[in-house]
């Protein structure tokens, strides 16, 4: 974490911060906040304080609204003190990281609320930026969602084009366990791949695109034997339909690739003297 958020600085602070550097002291002292300037979830204050610790070990960073907690329009999220340059300087950054790692919360929690009552629980996927997958997916447990694998290694999941290759989903699966112990995932596109899968006791079972009539007819054919996760252009206005089927997850790509950032602000308050 912190090595990429020093490459993160580099790259925006370039050659210096001529503008903050001409015009401030480099003794000035100031406290600031971050305010909400809209509803959300707020997510990433352990690595918006270390954008400021990067550049004034110093700083005094203070959490008011809490990871996972929903912050209002005008609440204050977050008080800062230290060197006024180190502030300004690191601003951009530490919101640019805020506010996404926040509208990746409220995203997640807004799919998590339309399941209340149903104990069907939330999947994120490897859908993520490159470079900041493990933020990303941190922000989405801030939500309350859970994490499918965190990269290729943690389980097997057997896909389309992994099934083609292989020549059948008994075949994929077998391969796989002849070189690991991993949980295996299967995804299926319809019945017949279903029972295929079902029938090789894998770990769990992916419907994929699958529609309202399918699934119910998928769940009571499955019976509880495998835990079964629907997914696929999965919407806020659909998603509680597909949990009332009786799948036991719903993974949701666009928690992180389509979310839109939380509107946060930073504010020099005051000046603070030594």
């Amino acid at each position: 974490m912190e090595k990429d958020i020093q490459a993160f600085l580099a790259e925006d602070i370039g050659q210096g911060d001529v503008t903050t550097d001409s015009i401030v002291p480099e003794d000035h002292i100031s406290e600031a906040v971050i305010i909400a300037k809209e509803d959300c979830v707020i997510a990433g204050h352990a690595f918006v304080k270390k954008v400021f610790e990067a550049l004034d070990i110093r700083m005094v960073y203070k959490e008011v609204v809490k990871d996972g907690e929903a912050a209002r329009i005008g609440e204050t999220v977050s008080i800062i003190k230290g060197r006024t340059r180190a502030i300004l300087t690191g601003e951009r950054v530490a919101l640019n990281l805020f506010q996404r790692f926040s509208g990746i919360a409220a995203a997640t929690r807004r799919f998590v609320d339309a399941l209340e009552g149903t104990g069907v629980v939330i999947l994120d996927t490897r859908k993520t930026t490159p470079g900041l997958r493990a933020m990303e997916k941190y922000a989405v447990r801030m939500g309350g969602g859970q994490n499918h694998r965190f990269d290729l290694g943690e389980m097997a999941l057997i896909k389309e084009n992994h099934i083609a290759a292989a020549g059948s989903i008994r075949q994929a699966v077998a391969e796989i366990r002849n070189r690991s112990r991993v949980a295996i995932e299967v995804e299926v596109k319809n019945m017949n791949e279903l029972k295929e899968a079902v029938a090789e006791h894998t770990d769990r079972i992916m419907l994929d695109n699958w529609g309202i009539e399918e699934t119910r007819t998928a769940v009571a054919f499955v019976g509880g034997r495998v835990p079964l996760e629907a997914s696929g252009n999965m919407t806020i206005q659909r998603v509680r339909e597909v949990a009332l089927t009786g799948v036991n997850f719903i993974s949701v790509g666009a928690i992180t690739h389509s979310f839109k950032s939380a509107d946060l602000s930073l504010l020099i308050k005051n000046k603070v003297e030594q």
